[in-house]
């Protein structure tokens, strides 16, 4: 392998000419340069999407399906994206999304404007460990500063907190809709210590209707029908086991063989393989289930003398939902029948069949709670982007039950807490204080966005914002988008979880700071190769 050696003042050092061969690499300025510009241009395909006057993304798959949205992770996650440092912000916003289900765009636009504001004082000459230092800094002290601005929410700020986080959505209706459906399926599935348990909440897609006939009910609902109409129509206070099997024959492999030794022997095998069916049916009786579902197949012998049991049965339910059912009604899923214990039976509350939207479903209701939404809609495309926002309305619902306490919206969090920032940079006697007031300057973007989308001039209404929080000594004050004015957002119903904001600004601090401290960026060259095929 040959090598190339660089001399230089200090001697002999080796070089990389051999090592990375077919690698282009892009070192200190020009990688920083390069990669702040992948987060800007990553910000600028998602930034009109941003608030109430956001506008929608078409989307088109390779396989020319649309979908309209002004959802940011959905418009990343379905985009085509190359670029390393651009993964890195939207494997952000993904967490985002995961952690809060609200502020994805946000997140987004934070770190792309940080690192924005952090190549400005490269140029100046400060060293990007130091602007890294100083953004962690600034990071530090809006999480000490925010619980202070914080209020805590009740029943009807949390309805005006669901409607808010769906600005932008949809028109007034679905909001309404969406927001007070998630508010009440999130009533259903309060443990005792008051925490919202939002993987109990199942929802249903249904079209051929208008958004506003979605409705929730109390309990799960499975589009399943008993396996007999002969079995109890409805069953109350009843015991329940959930098999991961079936009730059914054995299946053989198309390659087994049966050696038949003499007449009657096939027949014989049949008989037991029934008895022993029979057997499994027994075993149930004995431990007093009123109520069984399968994973998959129910044999019609074993159908017929459930039936005479007066045992409620539903077979080919997914796993999903069985692990639903097993959190409602406290069950413990079984693999085998005969394996099935007292401590494994699980009891709900109610146990019927109801027509729902033309179809027979099956409603089941235990301890420990479980709520369904049903989503309806005129089309499949519209019954998709309200799920979506069913989705996004519940996670919003579920930081509320967890922390309760709740930030002005409008922008005016981000603009008290950028100017709490800048007062706090002039205490910090070294670099980092530059570094500490650019970050300031990069939270102040969400309010120049939101009146960009809104069509309004966006550094007149970030300077009327300030001047409104500082004449009265209030940090309540953003921008109302539908009419221009700097009005208190608490009074205007304009509020959002302080979970959702902290975690935004969380999540741009750290990808801000990870990608300040790339240096040296390495591409691979990679040919196209053709395959070898065998003759």
């Amino acid at each position: 392998m040959s090598r190339a050696y660089v001399y230089d003042a200090g001697g002999l050092t080796m070089g990389d000419g051999g090592i990375l061969k077919d690698t282009t690499r892009s070192t200190g300025r020009d990688a920083l340069k390069k990669n702040v510009q992948a987060a800007i241009a990553l910000a600028g395909a998602i930034r009109s999407t941003l608030g109430p006057k956001g506008l929608d993304k078409l989307l088109i798959d390779d396989d020319g399906r649309t979908l309209v949205t002004n959802d940011g992770v959905t418009v990343l996650e379905t985009a085509k994206v190359e670029h390393p440092v651009a993964k890195m912000i939207i494997g952000a916003s993904s967490l985002q999304d995961k952690i809060a289900k609200d502020g994805t765009t946000s997140t987004v636009i934070l770190a792309s404007e940080m690192l924005r504001n952090a190549w400005e004082l490269v140029v100046q000459g400060i060293h990007p460990a130091v602007i890294a230092r100083g953004f962690r800094m600034a990071e530090q002290k809006i999480i000490e500063e925010m619980d202070d601005y914080a209020i805590s929410g009740n029943e009807k700020l949390f309805k005006q907190a669901a409607m808010a986080a769906l600005s932008g959505k949809g028109h007034d209706s679905l909001k309404h809709t969406v927001g007070e459906l998630s508010l009440t399926a999130g009533k259903y599935v309060i443990n005792k210590n008051g925490e919202m348990e939002k993987e109990k909440i199942k929802i249903i897609a249904q079209t051929g209707s208008v958004i506003e006939d979605s409705e929730v009910v109390k309990g799960l609902v499975l589009a399943k029908k008993r396996i007999d109409l002969a079995m109890p129509k409805k069953i109350e206070n009843g015991s329940i086991i959930l098999i991961d099997g079936g009730l059914e024959r054995r299946s053989f492999s198309s390659d087994m063989k049966l050696n038949v030794t003499g007449p009657g022997i096939l027949e014989q095998f049949r008989v037991k393989e029934r008895e022993m069916l029979l057997s499994q049916v027994k075993h149930l009786k004995d431990l007093g289930v009123d109520i069984v579902a399968c994973k998959e197949g129910i044999d019609d012998d074993v159908k017929n003398e459930l039936t005479k049991s007066g045992i409620q049965a539903f077979r080919r339910v997914a796993k999903s939902d069985l692990d639903l059912v097993s959190m409602s009604c406290g069950a413990t899923i079984v693999h085998d029948v005969m394996s099935a214990k007292k401590s494994s039976i699980g009891t709900c509350q109610s146990s019927s069949n109801k027509m729902l939207g033309g179809l027979e479903h099956w409603i089941i209701t235990g301890e420990g709670c479980g709520a369904t939404i049903i989503v309806r809609g005129s089309t499949v495309d519209i019954v998709s982007e309200v799920e979506r926002c069913f989705d996004d309305c519940l996670g919003v619902v579920s930081q509320m039950y967890d922390d309760n306490r709740l930030l002005p919206g409008g922008g005016a969090s981000y603009v008290a807490l950028a100017r709490t920032l800048r007062r706090y940079a002039e205490t910090i006697p070294g670099r980092e204080q530059l570094a500490v007031a650019a970050f300031a300057d990069g939270l102040e973007v969400i309010v120049r966005v939101l009146a960009e989308n809104g069509g309004l001039d966006p550094i007149e209404s970030l300077l009327s914002v300030v001047a409104k929080q500082t004449s009265e000594s209030s940090h309540h004050f953003g921008i109302n988008l539908f009419n221009g004015e700097v009005e208190d957002m608490i009074s205007n119903g304009v509020i959002e979880p302080l979970g959702i904001v902290k975690q935004a600004i969380i999540g741009a601090t750290e990808a801000s700071i990870s990608i300040l401290r790339i240096d040296d960026v390495l591409w691979a060259k990679q040919d196209v190769e053709i395959p070898e095929f065998a003759e």
